[in-house]
């Protein structure tokens, strides 16, 4: 039976905290903690709303007056497209973005936010001073694309289809019913009710079979169902086939109409040939079959008026209503691609974290938050995690020679070669159940046994180590340098984690650790040291030879230490043979990959969103995007929001926050709306012209009445698109546009005006009391004069012209449209009785057929007002899912910008600033590794003296875990340091156990400064303050730790290495010194160089001379190093060189746990939109 390593796993909610620093901490860490607080209580909220069971409960949207200023400035901007020249004095008359235009970035670039939306069209249209004028070619370019939208909107359009065959039979069923109760008589023709019957069965059989096949019925299929749809009522009104159209079909001829263009699922080209077709024909039919009256001419010409009415009516409804649709897919879409791209980025800084921690320890820290009850407190703000692990084998590997190779090397190709190197190293690692750990200038340490155990856990580390030495043979080969590596491997226990707050990096601790980085120190080039633990682990695995590492190492032979040496292999590893195959495929299936190699500038990428789409919109994104939105099709994530946001009866949202924000959205359609209208209004006055009231002046005087009342309506309206109208009237109508009453006040006022023009002419006849009858029999009319009091069938047809003004503002709410159109049915219904009562007195004869005609004029009322009310009411759901969407978007784009600030925050905690913002703009192309060389740079290496020996001692009383909480307060408290603008220049770099490294210089606004070297000054005052920081921890913690700090100055080597854990690095002679400044100095005290002494002296420090010293890597060369304590200050010029620099790091610093939390909440908000068909609204954290 298997038995495996044992792993322990130390709770953060187990760790006792220290007493809390009393210095004050800097308003950017204050806010840390406060973002660490509300962190973890929305985790908690979240893991709440998730264990609920079933579809997530509605939550509170949150709409700001900002957003709905951006989405009107949008809107209203669409009308420019092409439009330039005009661009600035609409800006100018815009009240909003006269008062924000210098303040807000967002709105400055309003023009551009929807500008992109054309690139998806084949012809995106023109616009007249807001107006739309329809085009054929409003269609996407893509292919694809305009199948998905066919696909997104066959519900909506089968479900209108079903709707127009059920009015149409209702309506045939009316007639029947109607003939049967008043003249039976009349049905004589059973032909014609046979064919009645059949048109209704045949009506509703459509009905049936789109309803239940709609799986299996394509887009192309439902525009052949339509217009089989068009061609059954095209029949009937040209063959006078059914009852009622026996006479006079004109009132059927208009509901075809309107159906063709609104109801009817067909292409808008489709439904304007149907719809001329069917007007043509049927004034032809009209010209044959009386062509004996004296009045046909003006009736047929009244008709055609009316008919091209309806057709420019529904022209531009079908065209205004497929514009808003397509927009709501595409605003779908946007959303669908915020989504994909936020993935995305959560993807990248899921790699980013991973570059710091190892999955494993990633995961449990996510895991631990998620079910964390109780809120932090401030004391517990450096809280860590801690694993340990057991049975496990420590590798460090040191490459001889090195410090000869970067003085020899170009910056470029010293980077190059590292990272060649180090990555073949992680591939080495990956292929040996190795963990790599860290770099540390030309070292590298790994682990086998974490987090997976491994039983062969030391024979891993051996075959790794003797992998290294022999890729770095072949290294020396090529780069014809002398040069090898020193391994050192021990098997114990190691405790692992992350410490401090800045430049993470996932590190390993114990005493176990530190035995192995001595045996890598003391052993041999080329040869692989192990202790005793690892030997017994190996259990005769190898050859091996005592290693004597006590002659070399002192640590070694204080601890009494036993050390072997792995017997090399002399066939397998002979320098002059080939390489062994497993290397050789490495060799030639792998190359280096470059650090960062898939972070992209996220700048452009939320830019890309704002504008409405990305540039590369048709690539490989693309077919993902097009696929998710073909699920949330399937899925009907639409439906859904609808269901969960807008009430069924009324169409309101159920958030009244939300629904008052809606109405003061602009209506970009209402300019258009508003001008169809008008033509409809026109062609009311022209067929009045033709079949006018008895009274001439009456006439002319009320025409002329809602004319001027109509041209006010315009001028109000479109002020605001003219800049000879004065400022005043153009706010005036800005207002009028994004104030939603307004917008009704007006719109009601058009349709009373075509209401009321249509009405007064029949007002006169009834007034008049006319004595003229006109039976409609094919008796001979030619003595009698047309008017509209003998001839009232066209009040009717001009009165569904007028009902159709309430279709044609779409905007207008749907219930309020009802309430209109059934105030308007009730007072024509009077005036029609009224009109017919008189006919009938007249004609008593003909009283059952004046009672036919009137009840087919209120069945006519009746048809337009379902018709119109239901697509009316489609509409506005339309509109209203468009602003959820809208909504959606902006979440989204408002969670790009926050990743992209968490990334950036991350990625500067793992780089310095301009080392960060390099990788972040550079060109996607740029495979170039990040590599500078510096002259004048300074570097600390400062250790907490004792503190290995400490954790030993702690270690064996099995308190390691205590011991590192404090080495995390010690850590913390130096990273707080570099928050103070004094530090402006320092760059830390990482730590190594308990030796904390940092530099200066690096920055490249370095040159500002009033010195050259005035970045070391500080780089000694930082020191000092690390040391006044230990003394305040000591006080608090009753320990007695002193800081050893080496200081030197000099040329480096700046790169980052590493692909898959990128690590920025200094390298070079200077390095070497500062560590051995740090190494041989003594505790208390901070060492340098005497050409470091010189330029401190300068700046005003006090330097006592230690004397000459052995510093190992130098003395071999050039002789013993004099060095200096810095002791005080003789003057302040030291402490005023920084005085009155603008504060230092001004961001972009964050918690461990600050980013961890965003990958929890970034995997919470992916289950929310899995629940819901992949889509949800969350609550919007923008603040006005």
């Amino acid at each position: 039976m298997v038995t495996f390593a044992e792993t322990a796993q130390v709770s953060p909610m187990e760790l006792r905290e220290p007493v809390c620093l009393t210095a004050t901490l800097s308003p950017g860490l204050r806010r840390k903690k406060t973002l660490w607080q509300n962190a973890v209580k929305h985790i908690i909220i979240q893991q709440e709303l998730s264990e609920q069971v079933g579809v997530e409960p509605a939550r509170k949207i949150f709409v700001t007056d900002t957003y709905m200023q951006e989405i009107n400035n949008q809107i209203r901007n669409k009308a420019l497209r092409g439009v330039t020249k005009r661009r600035s004095s609409t800006f100018r008359v815009h009240p909003s973005h006269l008062r924000n235009c210098s303040t807000r970035q967002s709105i400055r670039g309003s023009f551009n936010d929807y500008a992109s939306d054309a690139d998806f069209f084949v012809h995106w249209g023109h616009t007249i001073h807001g107006v739309y004028i329809p085009t054929l070619r409003h269609t996407f370019k893509s292919r694809d694309l305009e199948k998905l939208y066919q696909q997104h909107s066959c519900h909506q359009r089968r479900n209108s289809l079903a709707i127009t065959n059920i009015i149409d039979a209702v309506a045939k069923l009316h007639v029947l019913v109607l003939y049967l109760a008043l003249a039976p008589e009349a049905i004589t023709d059973i032909l014609r009710g046979c064919l009645t019957a059949i048109f209704m069965v045949l009506a509703i059989a459509l009905c049936i079979v789109v309803l239940t096949c709609k799986d299996s019925m394509s887009p192309r299929w439902l525009h052949y169902a339509g217009l089989a749809s068009w061609l059954s009522q095209t029949t009937q009104v040209l063959g006078g086939l059914v009852y009622g159209l026996e006479k006079d079909p004109s009132w059927y001829v208009l509901f075809t109409l309107f159906a063709t263009y609104t109801l009817l699922p067909l292409p808008l080209l489709w439904a304007m040939c149907a719809g001329s077709l069917t007007s043509v024909l049927h004034l032809l039919v009209e010209i044959v079959r009386y062509y004996n009256d004296a009045l046909l001419l003006r009736k047929v010409f009244a008709k055609g008026l009316l008919y091209l009415g309806m057709n420019t009516a529904g022209l531009f409804i079908h065209y205004l209503t497929d514009h808003a649709q397509r927009q709501v897919f595409l605003e779908t879409r946007r959303c669908i691609e915020g989504r994909l791209k936020l993935e995305q980025e959560n993807q990248r800084q899921e790699r980013l974290v991973l570059s710091i921690l190892p999955r494993f320890v990633a995961l449990e820290m996510m895991a631990d938050m998620s079910s964390l009850e109780n809120e932090l407190n401030p004391q517990e703000f450096h809280k860590i995690s801690i694993h340990q692990y057991k049975n496990v084998s420590i590798l460090f590997a040191d490459i001889k020679g090195f410090t000869l190779l970067s003085m020899n090397l170009s910056a470029q190709v010293l980077v190059r070669t590292l990272n060649e190197l180090f990555g073949r190293f992680d591939r080495l690692a990956e292929e040996h159940h190795c963990l790599r750990i860290k770099i540390l200038g030309d070292c590298y340490y790994c682990v086998s046994g974490v987090p997976e155990p491994q039983l062969a856990h030391a024979r891993h580390c051996v075959e790794m180590g003797l992998a290294m030495i022999n890729n770095i043979r072949c290294v020396r080969k090529q780069l014809n340098f002398d040069m090898d590596m020193r391994i050192g491997i021990h098997s114990g226990s190691v405790l692992c984690g992350v410490l401090g707050l800045q430049k993470w990096q996932f590190d390993v601790w114990s005493w176990d650790v530190n035995i192995a980085n001595m045996l890598e120190a003391g052993g041999i080039p080329g040869r692989i040291h192990i202790s005793r633990a690892t030997l017994d682990s190996l259990k005769g695995t190898y050859k091996t030879e005592d290693g004597r590492g006590r002659d070399r190492s002192e640590f070694l032979r204080r601890h009494n230490i036993d050390t072997f040496l792995i017997c090399p292999e002399e066939e397998k590893y002979e320098v002059d043979h080939a390489e062994p195959p497993k290397v050789q495929k490495t060799h030639r299936t792998w190359e280096p990959e470059i650090p960062f190699g898939n972070a992209i500038d996220m700048n452009s990428i939320l830019a890309s969103f704002t504008n409405g789409s990305l540039p590369n919109i048709w690539h490989s994104t693309s077919k993902e995007i097009n696929k998710r939105i073909k699920h949330a099709i399937e899925v009907r994530s639409s439906e859904r929001m609808h269901v969960e946001h807008i009430t069924a009866l009324t169409l309101v949202f159920k958030d009244t926050d939300i629904e008052d924000k809606f109405s003061q959205m602009r209506d970009e359609m209402f300019n258009s709306n508003l001008v169809c209208s008008f033509f409809m209004l026109l062609f009311l006055m022209a067929a009045q012209a033709l079949i006018p009231a008895p009274s001439l002046f009456p006439a002319i005087l009320h025409i002329s009445a809602f004319l001027l009342a109509y041209m006010l309506l315009l001028l109000l309206a479109l002020a605001e698109e003219f800049k000879w109208t004065p400022l005043v009237l153009q706010q005036f109508c800005c207002w009028i546009h994004e104030n939603n009453r307004a917008r009704n006040l007006l719109t009601l006022t058009a349709v009373v005006i075509n209401f009321g023009l249509v009405s007064t002419d029949m007002l006169w006849c009834i007034l008049t009391d006319t004595d003229e009858a006109d039976v409609m029999d094919g008796t001979s009319t030619a003595a009698r004069p047309l008017t509209v009091c003998t001839y009232p069938e066209i009040f009717v047809l001009s009165g569904v012209i007028a009902m159709v003004t309430c279709a044609v503002f779409l905007r207008l709410n749907s219930l309020l449209k009802l309430a209109v159109l059934l105030l308007a049915m009730a007072v024509y219904s009077y005036l029609i009785h009224v009109a017919f009562l008189s006919l009938t007195r007249h004609d008593m004869m003909h009283r059952s057929h004046y009672v036919r005609r009137k009840g087919i004029c209120i069945l006519l009322m009746a048809m337009f007002i379902v018709a119109v009310f239901y697509n009316g009411r489609q509409w506005e759901a339309t509109a209203r899912l468009d602003f959820l969407w809208r909504l959606q978007a902006q979440q989204e784009v408002e969670d790009m910008r926050e990743l992209r600030e968490h990334n950036e925050c991350l990625l500067h905690n793992i780089l310095p600033v301009h080392v960060a913002r390099h990788f972040l703009d550079r060109s996607m192309n740029d495979e170039e590794l990040y590599s500078q060389s510096y002259d004048e740079v300074g570097v600390m290496f400062a250790s907490i003296a004792g503190f290995n020996e400490y954790f030993e001692q702690k270690e064996i009383k099995h308190e390691g875990v205590d011991c590192l909480r404090l080495l995390n307060e010690i850590i913390a408290g130096f990273d707080e340091l570099l928050e103070e603008s004094y530090f402006h220049y320092l760059e830390k770099i990482k730590t190594i156990g308990s030796c904390y490294m940092a530099a200066s210089g690096l920055a490249p606004d370095r040159q500002d400064s009033m010195d050259e070297w005035n970045h070391l000054s500080e780089l000694v005052l930082f020191a000092l303050a690390m040391q006044e920081t230990l003394k305040e921890i000591n006080r608090h913690s009753a320990k007695n730790f002193e800081l050893r700090v080496g200081i030197a100055h000099g040329p480096v080597v700046a790169g980052v290495i590493g692909a898959t854990k990128p690590q920025y690095d200094i390298w070079g002679s200077t390095v070497n010194l500062a560590s051995r400044m740090d190494s041989t100095g003594v505790s208390g005290r901070i060492q340098v160089p005497e050409a470091t002494r010189k330029i401190l002296a300068e700046w005003g420090f006090v330097l006592e001379l230690r004397g000459e010293i052995f510093v190992k890597g130098v003395s071999e060369r050039q002789g013993k190093v004099r060095t200096y304590f810095i002791t005080t200050m003789r003057s302040k010029r030291a402490n005023t060189a920084t005085d009155g620099r603008m504060g230092g790091r001004t961001g972009g610093r964050m918690t461990l746990a600050g980013v961890v939390f965003g990958l929890v909440q970034a995997r919470h908000k992916e289950k929310l939109r899995e629940t819901n068909g992949g889509f949800v609204l969350k609550p919007c954290t923008i603040e006005c």
